[in-house]
């Protein structure tokens, strides 16, 4: 793992006390991270805020979470921000101890300033310890080796997400200033419409030198673009990442191999799909949207696009791909996962941890 100082620290401010509201300034196309948590209104973090923050530290339903972007590796991963003691998994509720203590500590996340593999590095503020955030692990400091928990999350658009989650709220951009702002290393006033990072996602080469405008990383394989969106998934040790193209293009074959009495759209094909791999001893359904990927646990249906790229027929009932929900008032359980380019998650897990390989 390369480790770098590229900035100083917290010359890209944290969001510490994050406000919402219905409405949006910017382009409804806009991409978010959004979370959906049982028992509070769903919430849309804007990439194009994020980009100036890279963290939001807020509190949903009850449980500290950190909202984590690294612009270079495109990595969205929303994290549990309790450590020490119990790790808190997903859906256990507070009055179950049989998990152990609940003598925990709540962390509050900073961008250190630091790069590990081009991905940006967590700092706590009550330890000092250091995070490479697509990971989740701590690589340097008091809680070294240990990881934070993923909780589950997913990247759409501002308007997708308005259809979905109506009476949700969109984060408020709070201004200020931050490195991610000016040309070299100093603050400089945030623009949120600039979209510093537009001529980066792009282009073909990848890595802080692409962003710099001096070169890129080197890329050694061609069945997978290094930019290519993928949906990070663990369980049980087994880490896979799900490619966009992937899902897409084993959708598509499926399509095509009914033949043109079946009416197959090209919309179907070509804009949305659906796989169902196992992780762990897990069924996992991977849907592909035009506006994103989302991954749930399989009920054990078999899944069809349909003539809507943004739904899949499946046990006689229709569902939408990014929330699980089914027209008649059924809902699948969404899985925690990272959603990242390739050459990060290889980064990480090495180039055999993709599906489809």
């Amino acid at each position: 793992m390369n480790v770098r100082d590229v900035v100083p620290r917290d010359a890209i401010p944290s969001i510490d006390e994050p406000a919402f509201a219905e409405t949006y300034d910017g382009d409804p196309d806009d991409e978010a991270i959004v979370i959906d948590f049982e028992g509070a209104p769903a919430r849309a973090y804007p990439l194009g805020i994020l980009h100036y923050h890279e963290i939001v530290n807020d509190e949903v339903a009850g449980r500290p979470i950190a909202v984590t972007w690294c612009p270079l590796c495109a990595s969205a991963v929303v994290y549990d921000r309790t450590v020490d003691g119990r790790a808190l998994e997903f859906g256990v509720s507070e009055s179950d101890t049989s998990g152990g203590s609940k003598d925990s500590l709540v962390l509050s996340f900073g961008v250190s300033g630091k790069l590990a593999d081009d991905d940006l590095v967590l700092y706590d503020r009550e330890t000092d310890s250091e995070w490479k955030q697509s990971l989740g692990e701590c690589i340097a400091g008091e809680f070294e080796g240990r990881a934070l928990t993923v909780l589950p999350a997913s990247v759409t658009t501002v308007e997708r997400f308005r259809r979905d989650h109506r009476g949700g709220g969109v984060l408020v951009p709070p201004g200020g200033r931050s490195e991610a702002s000016g040309d070299g290393p100093e603050m400089a006033p945030i623009e949120y419409d600039a979209a510093p990072y537009e001529r980066y996602f792009a282009g073909d080469g990848f890595g802080l030198a692409a962003h710099r405008g001096d070169g890129s990383r080197e890329w050694g394989r061609d069945d997978l673009a290094p930019k290519e969106i993928v949906l990070g998934i663990e369980r049980d040790g087994t880490a896979l990442g799900v490619p966009r193209s992937r899902v897409v293009g084993a959708d598509a074959d499926r399509e095509n191999a009914r033949g043109p009495e079946d009416e197959a759209t090209d919309d179907a094909t070509t804009e949305s799909g659906v796989v169902t791999v196992t992780i762990g001893d897990l069924p996992i359904v991977v849907f592909a949207t035009p506006d994103g990927m989302a991954a749930f646990e399989s009920p054990g249906y078999a899944f069809t696009s349909t003539d809507d790229p943004h739904a899949f027929d499946g046990d006689g009932t229709r569902w939408n791909g990014a929330t699980g929900e089914s027209t008649d008032g059924r809902n699948l359980a969404r899985v925690p996962t990272r959603r990242l380019f390739a050459f990060a998650w290889q980064d990480d897990h090495g180039p055999e941890a993709f599906y489809g390989e």
